[in-house]
This record gives structure tokens, sequence and C-alpha cells, in this order.
């Protein structure tokens, strides 16, 4: 595997998405920085480039306020074309990204489509998602903080300023060096490109919960006709498990279910429907072990669900 790419983005925005060739585009990106780190998480190097728009002519006053940059900056940068393939070769083979939140290999994908350059990959890829893993490390797995409040909470030294792509990138690096291996093993994956075969899908098992990215499906129903999705399976002894809370929805995107396993207790299972770039939709399926007191939760969640939707 290759080096640690940690890495930011700042990105502007209009007043509407841009259209290009069936693609649309709500933030261009105006600067990345990065810093690589080596296997042991020791520093070897740093990226920081200026992008000249091409789409979005005027800084967003939102944006500006932000990042500190305005227009006449950007006037001396690359193209987004011509920094995005130095970027990537600076990267080396096989980058393992790390970002602060998920959205910046989003949006760097998103990019390079708009743009018309090949992808990072033809399924989803695996990145590090560091301000998840701050939360699971030192907070309550849930809640999401800001950089600069992560940053302060470790007391790391902050002298040199916030909402820049490189000083972000090094801010979050110095946070992410301070993981464990057992935090290390909690990657996210960005779904940009959703798998489209079933050899392309994603099931992967963590130390608490499992979780599986499916393949695209044309229709709702089919993804509720699917037995592999819609099954509740022990996935540590891989027995079909009889259901003792039976799958609802809150809202028609988020289905939930209850199973029991006689040898490891109740079973969660959480199905979101998600849409793909191309309209079609997939799904994320987690399974999780809950406590017989979270089962009950679960059956009063479905009562309540159903007496709404049936008041009479």
């Amino acid at each position: 595997m290759g080096d640690y790419i940690v890495f930011d983005l700042e990105w502007n925005q209009g007043d509407a998405p841009a259209e290009r060739n069936g693609k649309t585009l709500t933030f261009e990106i105006v600067e990345i920085g990065a810093v690589k780190l080596n296997e042991k998480r020791q520093k070897v190097g740093e990226f920081s480039r200026l992008i000249k728009p091409q789409i979005h002519q005027h800084m967003h006053y939102i944006t500006g306020k932000l990042i500190h940059l305005s227009m006449d900056d950007l006037e001396n940068g690359d193209t987004f074309q011509e920094v995005a393939r130095d970027f990537l070769e600076w990267c080396g083979e096989d980058p393992k990204f790390c970002s602060w939140g998920p959205l910046d290999l989003t949006e760097f994908q998103r990019n390079l489509d708009f743009f018309g350059m090949p992808l990072l990959s033809d399924r989803p890829i695996a990145f590090y998602d560091v301000q998840k893993l701050f939360s699971i490390a030192y907070d309550d797995g849930k809640s999401r903080k800001a950089l600069a409040s992560a940053v302060d909470e470790l007391g790391i030294k902050m002298d040199i300023p916030f909402h820049r792509a490189l000083s972000d990138a090094i801010y979050t690096a110095e946070v992410f060096r301070g993981f464990n291996e057992r935090i290390m093993q909690k990657v996210s994956f960005d779904t940009y490109v959703t798998p489209k075969t079933k050899k392309q899908e994603i099931r992967i098992l963590f130390d608490t919960y499992e979780k599986y990215i499916s393949r695209e499906f044309d229709t709702k129903e089919d993804i509720l006709e699917n037995i592999e999705i819609m099954s509740t399976r022990c996935y540590h002894c891989h027995k079909n498990l009889r259901r003792k809370v039976k799958w609802f929805t809150p809202n028609g995107k988020h289905y939930y279910a209850v199973a029991y396993c006689e040898k490891h207790g109740f079973m969660k299972a959480k199905v979101r429907i998600k849409k793909a770039e191309n309209g079609r939709l997939y799904v994320v399926k987690t399974c999780r072990f809950i406590s017989p007191e979270d089962m009950e939760e679960m059956k009063a969640k479905q009562r309540k669900v159903k007496k709404r939707q049936n008041p009479g």
C-alpha cells in the first residue's frame, strides 16, 4: 500500500450549479493542500496549489469570508486539470486518502468527472474520515466537531491560520497521527462511484458491526424484494435469523428490523436506500448486536410508526 495522503480542498460556488455534457458542478475546487505521511505516519511531503476558476468567475460571499482568498489570488493559479494531474502524481501508487469529514473525496471526484478526467476507481473508495475517527477516539462516536475545536481539545499548537487548504491538511494530519490501530480499523467509503456488479459490492466486518454497500438497482421495489438485502443473517455464525421486529420504515428511505440469534443475541439491521450519481438506487446496510433494552426501544419505535401511518 502507498502513503497516507491527508488532504483538504477549498472550493467556490455560484448562485446555481453549472452544467456541461450532462454533468453538474456546484462546488468548484480552487485550492488543494495535502500532507504525505509514510507507513509510520511520519511527515514526508507537502502539496499546495491554487486553481484558476473556469466555471464560477465571482467569489461567493460566504466562501470569500471563510477561505481568505480573492479572485485576484486565484488568477495566478493553474487549471484544475493541471493541478489534479500533478496532485495525483505526487500522491504516488495506491494512496490512502484521509480528510476532515466525508465531503472532500466526493467533491474531488465530482470535479474530475465534470472536467472530463478519469475517476479514481470503478467502485467505492476506502478512506479515513478523520472527523469521524476523532469522535470515535475521544467523544461519543456520533457527534462531529469542527477541526479547530478538535485541534484545541488535543492541545495541538495553533500557529497557522485555519481555512486554507494546506494549513487545514497539516492540522488534520496532526490529529490523524494520534490514532491507535483500533481506531484506524474504522475506515469509511466514498460512494461517488457506486458498485455496478455483485463483485464490486463492499462487505466489511468491523469490531462491533457489519457494513454492506450494494450494487445499483432501478427501483425501490427491486431493493425491497431482494432476498440478500432484506435477509437478517447473523454475521458471526452466518445463520438466517427469525425477526423479532419485522421490517418497518419511518420515512421510506430507512428500513429497520431486529432478529434474534440464540448464540449472539438481538441483531439490529438498518437498510438505507440512497441515490447514485446516475439516478439509480443503491443500499448501505448495517447490522449490529444490541441489548434487550434497545430491542424493546425498537419495538416501541415500530409501534409509533405504525400508529402514525395507520391512525384509524
